[in-house]
């Protein structure tokens, strides 16, 4: 793995600052996925989907200890991507870019269309299309202005999230320990009467759907490449944001776990109902704004992610070099407006048939970010390796090498096996695996017909990388 203080984004400003990326890495883990659907995974594992929550958690800290390495060492837009290239070759790349850019694409639509129902919820005179396309319009117009605003609203974005969890906690903590006047503690009964309920096929579930609450966390990755000091920042964020996660999500679940038992009502909106249980009057309409926030503020970050791989993608000619273009505030406009597309055509479809297009969106997502982290993983594997063949000098190391990334490995192996043996996730993991040979497919074809350079070769963007004011 060579050294690098480069990136190949040449025309992207460095401005993102450390408190940024931090808040963007922990923001990114924060969404719908927790605020939502946690109630999914106490109900397949009872209080036992803790120990789901903490397989999953160990592997997404083993999956941003990789790539946190390697982005300290060439901070690059296209992240996982141009490590993989650089690993196993440009055809690995480019699938690699290409499978996460189509996965962010939808997942933008999905939350757009997410955000905008969760909102009719409350107030039910909005039009569902209408409010996601206010929702897009305003998200695109951040993603244009400049890299330095978008980190700057995403920071307050997380914050609230960040403050929300910080509240849940307190109050649930308050009434565990009957603590709350007037309201009686349910205490760790659930614990005790009914740990594992559906036992290890239980756990096992719950650990095939936990783990895509963490999906997010890799932009730290492709965010470093727009870091005044990329090595410090992406040092700080590893190891604040890591410990934050397990932190907030073990403590939450801990306590859903607690108050909320195996086929209660309260499940699908876990939040809710433990505030609810400690009497917190407008706690809903609370955390049902909060839920929107959460997913505006993953849609905004991952409206960033995408246009930066797809800007990365068209620098080392995997795409059209349109999408290189960038404005002079230093953003990759047609990237943006590109990745941002599929959402509009999904407001069209939402207008002509509701609330049918989210869950046909949910289900096109599949285990893409599984692929990721296992790219992310192998692609390290190799490049470590190699940098220590070579005696490199690397600014942050992951450790424990090479046994905590084979353990993660493994971790994504036993995921694997559990979602192809599930009757409702084996059809998501094969979609996903044939979409993968179809991107693999295509890109060799490119490679085969156009003169695209056999090699990832370090870029020059040190010498180009200009602060924007």
């Amino acid at each position: 793995m060579e050294q690098q203080t480069k990136t190949s984004s040449r025309a992207l400003g460095a401005v993102l600052k450390p408190r940024q990326l931090t808040m963007m890495g922990l923001g990114s883990a924060i969404g719908a996925g927790l605020f939502i659907g946690s109630g999914a995974g106490v109900q397949a594992a009872g209080p036992a989907v803790l120990i789901s929550y903490l397989v999953a958690g160990t592997l997404i800290i083993l999956v941003m200890w990789a790539l946190g390495e390697m982005a300290a060492a060439n901070p690059d837009s296209g992240a996982f991507s141009v490590y993989t290239a650089k690993a196993y070759g440009p055809v690995a790349g480019a699938t690699v870019g290409w499978l996460w850019w189509l996965q962010l694409v939808v997942v933008i639509a999905a939350e757009a269309l997410g955000a905008a129902a969760l909102l009719a919820t409350v107030f039910p005179a909005l039009p569902v299309w209408l409010t996601a396309f206010v929702f897009i319009v305003m998200l695109t117009a951040m993603n244009l202005t400049s890299v330095r605003n978008f980190g700057e609203f995403e920071f307050w974005f997380a914050l609230l999230k960040v403050a929300a969890i910080v509240g849940f906690l307190l109050v649930g903590g308050l009434l565990l320990l009957g603590w709350l006047p007037g309201i009686q503690s349910p205490g760790l009964s659930n614990f005790r009467t009914g740990f594992a309920p559906n036992g290890f096929a239980g756990i096992a579930t719950a650990l095939f759907v936990v783990a895509f609450a963490f999906g997010g966390t890799e932009i730290v990755s492709v965010a470093a490449a727009e870091t005044a000091e990329p090595a410090r920042s992406v040092k700080k964020a590893v190891r604040t944001v890591l410990w934050r996660i397990l932190v907030f999500y073990i403590g939450a679940i801990f306590v859903i776990a607690a108050v909320l038992p195996v086929g209660s009502p309260g499940l699908k909106s876990p939040f809710a109902a433990v505030l609810d249980a400690a009497g917190m009057p407008g706690a809903a309409t609370a955390i049902t704004l909060v839920a929107v926030a959460a997913l505006l503020s993953a849609l905004n970050a991952n409206l960033y992610g995408a246009s930066r791989m797809a800007f990365s993608l068209a620098e080392r000619g995997e795409a059209p070099r349109l999408l290189a273009s960038v404005s002079t505030a230093r953003v990759p406009v047609v990237a943006v407006l590109a990745s941002v597309a599929f959402g509009v055509v999904t407001v069209v479809l939402e207008l002509a048939f509701p609330e049918k297009v989210l869950p046909v969106l949910l289900n096109i997502v599949g285990s893409t970010s599984l692929l990721v982290w296992t790219s992310a993983l192998v692609a390290q594997l190799a490049l470590r390796l190699r940098a220590d063949r070579e005696n490199t000098a690397l600014p942050l190391r992951m450790p424990g090498f090479p046994w905590l990334t084979s353990l993660g490995l493994l971790i994504l192996a036993a995921i694997f096996t559990v979602g192809l043996i599930g009757e409702d996730s084996r059809p998501q993991l094969l979609s996903t695996f044939a979409l993968v040979v179809l991107l693999a497919l295509a890109n060799w074809l490119h490679h085969r017909s156009e003169k695209v350079p056999s090699t990832v070769e370090p870029s020059d963007q040190a010498e180009h990388r200009v602060p924007v004011d």
